[in-house]
């Protein structure tokens, strides 16, 4: 029998797992779920499950109630956040158009959408774009660069993205200058621009690896505020409320997959809060549209409104997200909202084809003992592969690919 572990009956009344394994109880859990439950006068069940999932009795009590002023941390604390903050209030003071460059998935609308709404709150002048999936691919690009110089931009911040575009980045070189605000992992260098505030770059020591391009952009906005609080900007206009921007945050903490401790389990929290206020219109109508007629949950965000919102960038329209989380008007949001549920509709149909097409391939390598599953058809849809993968691996538990034939050359992803 493994350490640490000793032999028990039903754990939560269960003997035996449905794929055959067996549950026992670590002793080190049981100790500290018992500390955790008489420090809070929780039952010593409750002690226990947060035990098991990592949480310390010193941890605990923030867990259960968490709170952006026991979590938030100081902005600063981010490698070259100072240097990205100084140079966004001088964007917002000089009144410089600032071109927002971001992503198609949900976090990268989000982000995307936070930092266009925040800059547009003081009155900063602000242009977008987001790369098309399919002509395109992720990221900045030359040509993209290019145009947005052209559309006047001095800056240009490019969020959940960024991190490994050098050669993108340097065609703004003497035109506009560059801030990125990603959380991607990178091994090499990072690009030579103004700043790079990234919390997985390998020099920066934040320890907050864990937050999602969404999460990095507000903590830019609040070093913004802060630099343009110090200089007397708000003296002569109202400062905008932050907190109002949690909504966004939430979305895509939920949607990207990050752990929720911590003060992403507090962003979420307060931002869920803020969503169910339902000001923000394209948020409303979205789940109007998903039926969620209560207060919005996790699950409200993971498996109604992210899925709609990612639908667009995988086969439709890139950019179509991130305009309804900029949408103020309830009649052209819910057009968009219909929009986005009609696409994810769609996308549903194209998956579910692509699906049983690499299951029924998988199978057979599966069965003949392939230790990595690699599947691809002629027009398998490239946006649709990354999921397909994900199902394929969860099926037959080992690492798959699945990738799209056309003109000879595959294009496919991979999930282990």
């Amino acid at each position: 029998m493994p350490d640490g572990f000793r032999p028990s009956g039903p754990v939560l009344g269960v003997t035996r797992s449905v794929t055959g394994r067996r549950w026992l109880w670590r002793e080190a859990d049981a100790r500290t779920g018992l500390a955790i439950a008489q420090r809070l006068d929780l039952p010593e069940l409750v002690g226990r499950l947060l035990a098991a999932r990592g949480v310390g009795p010193e941890a605990a009590a923030d867990f259960l109630e968490p709170t952006l002023r026991a979590l938030l941390p100081d902005p600063s604390v981010l490698l070259d956040m100072d240097v990205a903050a100084a140079r966004l209030a001088s964007a917002v003071r000089e009144g410089e158009t600032v071109a927002v460059f971001g992503d198609y998935d949900v976090d990268g609308a989000c982000a995307g959408a936070l930092m266009v709404r925040a800059l547009r709150q003081l009155g900063c002048p602000v242009t977008f774009y987001v790369p098309d999936r399919l002509k395109e691919g992720y990221g900045p690009n030359p040509a993209a660069i290019r145009e947005l110089c052209a559309r006047g931009a001095t800056l240009i911040v490019c969020v959940d993205c960024g991190i490994a575009a050098h050669e993108a980045l340097e065609e703004a070189r003497g035109q506009a200058d560059v801030v990125v605000l990603d959380h991607h992992k990178s091994e090499g260098p990072v690009p030579r621009v103004q700043a790079v505030v990234n919390p997985n770059r390998l020099d920066c020591t934040s320890g907050l690896r864990h937050l999602c391009a969404a999460a990095v952009a507000f903590l830019a906005v609040v070093a913004l505020h802060r630099v343009l609080r110090r200089a007397g900007f708000f003296a002569r206009t109202e400062e905008p409320r932050l907190l109002d921007l949690l909504d966004l945050v939430a979305l895509a903490t939920v949607c990207d997959v990050m752990p929720l401790t911590g003060v992403n389990r507090a962003l979420v929290a307060q931002g869920l809060k803020v969503m169910a206020r339902r000001g923000r219109a394209g948020l409303a109508a979205l789940l109007e549209v998903g039926q969620v007629r209560d207060a919005p949950t996790a699950h409200s965000l993971g498996f109604v409104l992210g899925p709609r919102i990612n639908a667009a960038g995988r086969i439709d329209e890139p950019d179509l997200g991130l305009r309804l989380l900029l949408c103020d008007d309830p009649i052209e949001a819910r057009a968009m909202a219909e929009r986005l549920d009609a696409v994810n509709r769609r996308r549903q149909e194209v998956e579910a084809e692509v699906l049983g097409s690499a299951l029924a391939a998988a199978e057979v390598q599966a069965g003949a003992g392939h230790p990595v599953l690699l599947v691809c058809g002629e027009g398998w849809h490239p946006g649709v592969v990354g999921i397909v993968a994900g199902r394929v691996k969860e099926k037959f538990n080992r690492p798959a690919c699945v990738a799209g034939l056309a003109g000879g050359v595959a294009k496919g992803s991979g999930r282990s």
